[in-house]
C-alpha cells in the first residue's frame, strides 16, 4: 500500500516557520493503530488523515494524531489539510467543511488567507490550582489560571512569555496541556503552547489554543477581532475574531514544504 504525504508550514508567510503537519489523504479509515503508528514516524506534532464524508452535510471526515496519542482537535493542522485541498487536490467550493470528534468545522479561503470556524472555548478562572505550576514555569509570577480543555495562564507581560522555561519532566507528572499568555506589544496578545504529556514539549503554532485565546482575551480587551502571535521558536502569526458566542474564526497563511510518499 502506497500513501501520498504533503508536509504543509502552516500559520507562516514562509518555509521553516509556522507548524509543519503532515497531511494525508484517504479513501478510507485505516486501523486506528496504524494511523498512531505513521504519526509517531513522522514525528511532527500533528499527523492529519481525512476521507471523504459519507453523509452530504460536510465534505471530509478528518482525524489528527501527535506522535502519542489522537486528539479531538487540531488548528494548524486542519489549516494544512484545507490548503492541500484548496492549492493541490483541486477542491473547487469555495467553501469546504469538516466532520470531526469536537463537530463540523467550516474552512473558507480568501487571497491565500484561510480562515476555520471553530467553536469558542471560553476558559474559566480557577481559584484553586496545583501548588507546583509556578514551579513548573520555570518561577514565572502568575497572574491568573483559568481552563477549559488546557490550562491557561495568564503571565505579566509578553517578556514573561517569551523566556518562560519549563520543566517539562514535572509538567508531565501533573499536567495534560498549558498555554501561556499575555498581552502583545505589537500583537494584541501572545501565547506559548505545551504538551509534554501528549508528546509534544513546545507546539510551534496551536489553532486549537486559540479557542480557549479568542475568547479570553475578547473579554479582556473588549474586542471582537485581535491579531495574535506564538512565540515558539519557530513562531506563528493568526488572525483571530469572536464571532459570537459559540464561534471564533481563526486565519491564517500556509507554505507548501514537499509531497511524498508512504509505503506500507
Amino acid at each position: 500500500m502506497k500513501l501520498t504525504l504533503y508536509q504543509v508550514d502552516a500559520f507562516a508567510s514562509k518555509v521553516f516557520k509556522g507548524n509543519p503537519a503532515a497531511v494525508i489523504p484517504l479513501v478510507q479509515w485505516l486501523d486506528t493503530d496504524l494511523m498512531q503508528s505513521i504519526a509517531s514516524e513522522n514525528n511532527l506534532s500533528e499527523t492529519v488523515f481525512f476521507i471523504p464524508s459519507a453523509n452530504g452535510s460536510t465534505d471530509y471526515d478528518i482525524r489528527w494524531f501527535t506522535p502519542d496519542v489522537e486528539i479531538n482537535l487540531c488548528g494548524h493542522a486542519t489549516l494544512a489539510s484545507a490548503y492541500v485541498l484548496f492549492n493541490i487536490l483541486g477542491f473547487e467550493k469555495n467553501e469546504l467543511k469538516f466532520n470531526c470528534k469536537s463537530g463540523i468545522l467550516t474552512i473558507t479561503e480568501n487571497v491565500g488567507l484561510i480562515t476555520m470556524d471553530f467553536p469558542s472555548w471560553k476558559p474559566e478562572r480557577l481559584d484553586v490550582y496545583h501548588d507546583s505550576l509556578s514551579e513548573i514555569l520555570g518561577g514565572m509570577d502568575i497572574v491568573g489560571v483559568y481552563k477549559y480543555r488546557d490550562i491557561l495562564v495568564e503571565l505579566e507581560d509578553e517578556e514573561a512569555v517569551k523566556n518562560c522555561t519549563p520543566d517539562f519532566t514535572l509538567m508531565k507528572k501533573h499536567f495534560d496541556k498549558i498555554i501561556i499568555t499575555a498581552l502583545g506589544k505589537k500583537s494584541d496578545f501572545v501565547s506559548r503552547f505545551f504538551a509534554p504529556a501528549a508528546g509534544i514539549n513546545e507546539d510551534p503554532v496551536t489553532g486549537s489554543a486559540h479557542a480557549q485565546l479568542i475568547p479570553f482575551w475578547s473579554e479582556k480587551l473588549s474586542k471582537n477581532k485581535m491579531h495574535a502571535l506564538q512565540l515558539s521558536a519557530r513562531g506563528g502569526e493568526l488572525w483571530c475574531e469572536q464571532l459570537n458566542t459559540e464561534r471564533v474564526a481563526i486565519s491564517g497563511n500556509c507554505v507548501f514544504y514537499m509531497k511524498g510518499e508512504i509505503t506500507l
